[in-house]
């Protein structure tokens, strides 16, 4: 799996004009399924996402996760996260999972963020075309890769 995650000071999205998911402070995660993603992906990103400390504390410095601030958190699922141009400009989604696949993560990993919260996680609407508004806060964005655990 792999999630660009910003830091917001709001966030939300739109389907057909309609507002499907959006949040005041908290964490917009972009969100990819590999084709090749097992459990342990899910639980890996599901830990680092829910768990990053990018708020910052009465010191100012980058200390609290989400939940210690009653943030939300608005997940969009995003194929092109996988988006090769090894050959040439056109990309190739070819490591991106099947969409009933891709789905079916998708789904569980917003119910998994909600279980470790306390409180939903917002969501725009898997396989839409999206309007997203986000107003960054830093900015801060963090790149995770669940194969690649360097980022």
């Amino acid at each position: 799996m792999r999630a660009v995650i910003q830091r917001v000071s709001r966030a939300s999205v739109k389907v057909d004009g309609e507002v499907t998911g959006s949040i005041d402070q908290g964490l917009l995660v972009f969100l990819g399924v590999d084709r090749e993603d097992e459990e342990k992906d899910l639980d890996w990103l599901l830990g680092k996402v829910v768990g990053l400390r990018v708020f910052e504390d009465d010191q100012g410095r980058m200390n609290h996760a989400v939940k210690e601030v009653k943030g939300g958190v608005l997940v969009i699922s995003q194929f092109t996260l996988f988006g090769n141009l090894r050959k040439g400009t056109r990309p190739s989604f070819n490591r991106a999972a099947e969409p009933q696949v891709a789905e079916a993560a998708y789904l569980d990993f917003l119910k998994r963020v909600g279980q470790e919260l306390g409180y939903p996680a917002q969501a725009g609407r898997f396989g839409a075309d999206m309007a997203i508004d986000a107003e960054n806060d830093g900015p801060v964005t963090i790149v995770l890769d669940s194969k690649d655990k360097r980022f």
